[in-house]
């Protein structure tokens, strides 16, 4: 039973549900906290785009005021100096390559050791999982003599292959145990349509994995696109740089410079935003589809 308590309104009563009245105020609170976290957590972007419209003067002078105007110089000077545009089409199609073929292959071999259920798949499940833990400064160097004895450097197919070699593991792993949930009522009854086990993987088991390949694609399309260290030393050529690389080379590394570090920082997660804001509903509704198909 609620806890009502009544007051007197002219010569009535009135109820006052003080559980309804609790739990509004405790739902207030918790709004408001998660809002006052949001704030704080977007005041460092609020404050980096803010900075990028100011002069040198202006934030020298105030530097946590707002700006008198909005000062577009910074951006000319980045857009003419960083070959921006070149940039992030060259991340944009390494990203979207490496996305390709992690997926792919990474359902591929998550397939078979999801369903032999036997010690030798789980051994290499583990192995693959030991990937995921390896430190990136420890492949650096044999993957630069491989690619070198191979003449894959300054190339993108091979910045595709080194990233996709290093995202696979985490692919596999996703992959297995999504698939390991799949019930086997599903791949028994296409089999007696005389499905072959590529048949029965690309027709069945593929449409299922949507919700965990739009999460991985998130994880790989985040690494990718703001890793710094490997397209460094893979790619020399400037025509092939990533955005990371540009906007590197843009602000510099032997002084920092407000009106050169703020304009950079916002272009660089400029278009990783776009792209968030281009394909959210497909995202979201990834995380749901196929598990009613």
């Amino acid at each position: 039973m609620s806890a009502l308590a009544y007051k007197k309104s002219g010569d009535s009563y009135s109820a006052v549900d003080w559980e309804f009245i609790a739990r509004k105020a405790k739902s207030i609170l918790i709004h408001g906290f998660v809002l006052a976290l949001v704030a704080i957590m977007l005041l460092p972007i609020f404050y980096m785009v803010m900075m990028s419209f100011k002069t040198s003067t202006e934030i020298s002078q105030n530097p946590l005021g707002l700006p008198s105007s909005l000062y577009w110089g910074n951006y000319m000077e980045a857009l003419s100096s960083m070959g921006y545009i070149r940039s992030v089409v060259n991340s944009l199609g390494i990203t979207v390559s490496v996305i390709a073929v992690v997926v792919l292959t990474g359902a591929m071999a998550a397939y078979p050791l999801a369903r032999l259920n036997s010690r030798f798949s789980r051994i290499i499940v583990m192995i693959m999982a030991l990937g995921l833990a390896t430190p990136n400064f420890v492949t650096i160097t044999p993957i630069y003599v491989i690619f070198r004895d191979l003449g894959l450097l300054d190339s993108y197919l091979g910045i595709v292959l080194a990233f996709s070699a290093l995202k696979l593991p985490l692919a596999v792993f996703f992959y297995t145990g999504f698939i390991a949930a799949i019930p086997m009522e599903l791949e028994e009854a296409a089999r007696l349509d005389n499905c072959s086990n590529w048949q029965v993987f690309w027709h069945v088991i593929r449409p299922l994995l949507a919700p965990v390949t739009a999460t991985l694609s998130l994880f790989v399309m985040l690494m990718v696109w703001n890793d710094f260290t490997y397209p460094l030393l893979l790619l020399t050529d400037k025509e092939k740089q990533t955005v990371m690389i540009a906007v590197y080379k843009f602000v510099g590394n032997t002084g920092i410079d407000p009106t050169k570090l703020f304009p950079a920082a916002v272009l660089g997660s400029l278009p990783l935003l776009v792209l968030f804001a281009i394909f959210q509903r497909r995202i979201m509704s990834g995380a749901t589809a196929g598990a009613v198909k």
